[in-house]
């Protein structure tokens, strides 16, 4: 985790906005929620390290349009801090999750300039959760998967003793196979990167909205699937309306396995524990289904 800044929230929110705080309240360990004299409040969010907040910053205004799922603004960004909306939270409902699947279906069929492509603006060293990512455009999506996705993490489980290398040797064999275990060659889809269920924030203006982005250009089975890894409410919903508006290549629901890999192997990489066999049975079944 990084140093505690040595500058206070409400001082770099007067910096970068120019309003003067109220009041603060912590929301977690790296944020906090900072309440205006003046204004609606904002979320000020503290730096694990070295690019996290430009490539926070520029992959929030990728993934902002008037079709696609909302994200909160953002209002200032340098290394230590970034200040963005604050979004009242809600409960999931029907209707927010439909039109969630339809909103994410128009932000996926927008494009990225490559597999592998940062945000525009953006750093090629980002980050997931609390660990590094790399952006890099590959020529397509298997080699960008197993290049950038799969084999730096598996390296690094190795290292740390959490994978044995007889273990390992499954993610070998399914980046050897990833040109037929893909599926149907696609575009390159704009991702969220992290669209885990903690991701997505059902707000109180009836919406769902995207947060904690890692995005990337990528494959749009990718962000479906790591819906599902964790459980998201209403999921079959979203599934049911983003069918609707842009239809999956057939074999989709196969390929979830395969796409998991890269959260199961960051959360290998950063717990451990029953992440590891987690990652290696879901490599098992996506060699089981192609």
């Amino acid at each position: 985790m990084a140093e505690l800044a040595e500058e206070p929230a409400t001082e770099a929110v007067a910096r970068h906005t120019g309003r003067r705080a109220a009041r603060t309240r912590r929301l977690s360990s790296l944020c906090q929620l900072v309440e205006p004299v003046e204004g609606a409040p904002l979320v000020v969010k503290e730096s694990l390290g070295p690019d996290e907040h430009a490539a926070a910053a520029a992959a929030l205004r990728w993934l902002s349009g008037s079709d696609f799922p909302p994200v909160p603004m953002v209002h200032g960004v340098d290394e230590t801090w970034l200040v963005i909306d604050y979004v009242p939270p809600g409960a999931p409902s029907v209707a927010a999750a439909e039109e969630f699947g339809r909103s994410l279906s128009a932000l996926h069929a927008s494009g990225a300039p490559g597999f592998g492509a940062p945000p525009p603006g953006g750093p090629a060293d980002a980050w997931i959760g609390r660990t590094r990512m790399r952006n890099e455009t590959r020529a397509d999506w298997p080699e960008f998967y197993a290049s950038l996705r799969i084999e730096p993490y598996v390296r690094v489980a190795v290292d740390q003793g959490v994978l044995d290398d007889a273990r390992a040797r499954v993610f070998e064999q399914v980046c050897a196979r990833l040109d037929t275990l893909a599926g149907p060659a696609e575009p390159p889809a704009r991702l969220h990167g992290d669209l885990w269920n903690g991701n997505v924030h059902w707000a109180a203006d009836g919406r769902a909205w995207l947060i904690d982005p890692a995005a990337h250009g990528g494959h749009r089975e990718t962000d479906l699937a790591m819906l599902a890894l964790f459980g998201c409410p209403q999921l079959e919903r979203v599934l049911g309306a983003y069918q609707e508006s842009a239809p999956l290549a057939a074999g989709w629901r196969q390929r979830v396995a395969l796409h998991q890999l890269f959260p199961l192997l960051v959360h290998t990489v950063l717990f451990g524990g029953g992440y590891t066999q987690q990652a290696v049975s879901a490599a098992h079944t996506a060699l089981r289904a192609g």
